[in-house]
């Protein structure tokens, strides 16, 4: 990341601000470490990046959910849990739920189309989220800026990774445990 950040300069940024569009806790922990430590990355750009891409991220999914929602759903059967959970969320919660749902996994990639789908205010929607996606930015940014000055680049890479594989490692043996118990069920067998 280092080569990709000093070959592209100030441009590295727009990217940064793409990736947080879509999404990017990991990329903007690695570049914040990046800035920590070698100091190639300015923290300040790199937090009005990711805030402003977070933010058109979001604010789009909204609106793809105001005009889509539906035509989405039915193309996307698999998202209906999350649909549902983020739904119950956003009845319960409100503004709250508004402001911390980047922080929520399995259901960030869902909530902003929930809330279109719900008819959410525009203009409240765009203010919460404004401000929550200054909150995800400035608490990543600040994240990978103190763990990459504690742990040093290299290290913090290596945790990052050893995070993720056990993330993904729960959620195999979660889809399997959750398949055999299905067959089970199916056959007549107690769950056991």
């Amino acid at each position: 990341m280092a080569e990709f950040w000093a070959e592209w300069g100030d441009y590295a940024y727009l990217f940064a601000a793409i990736w947080a569009f879509f999404e990017g806790e990991t990329f903007v922990l690695a570049a914040s470490a990046l800035g920590a430590t070698l100091g190639i990355v300015d923290p300040w750009l790199l937090l009005g990046a990711v805030w402003i891409g977070s933010y058109l991220g979001d604010q789009t999914w909204f609106y793809l959910g105001r005009r889509y929602g539906p035509a989405i759903l039915r193309r996307c059967p698999g998202s209906q849990p999350r649909v549902e959970k983020a739904n119950a969320l956003l009845e319960r919660y409100g503004t709250l739920f508004i402001l911390s749902f980047r922080f929520l996994y399995g259901i960030r990639n869902v909530a902003s189309v929930v809330c279109g789908l719900a008819g959410y205010n525009r203009a409240r929607f765009a203010v919460l989220n404004f401000i929550a996606a200054g909150i995800w930015a400035s608490s990543f940014v600040a994240a990978g800026w103190y763990l990459g000055a504690w742990l040093g680049v290299e290290r913090l890479f290596w945790c990052i990774a050893g995070i993720a594989a056990l993330a993904l490692t729960f959620f195999i043996i979660r889809h399997f445990r959750g398949r055999m118990r299905g067959r089970r069920a199916a056959q007549g067998v107690a769950p056991g």
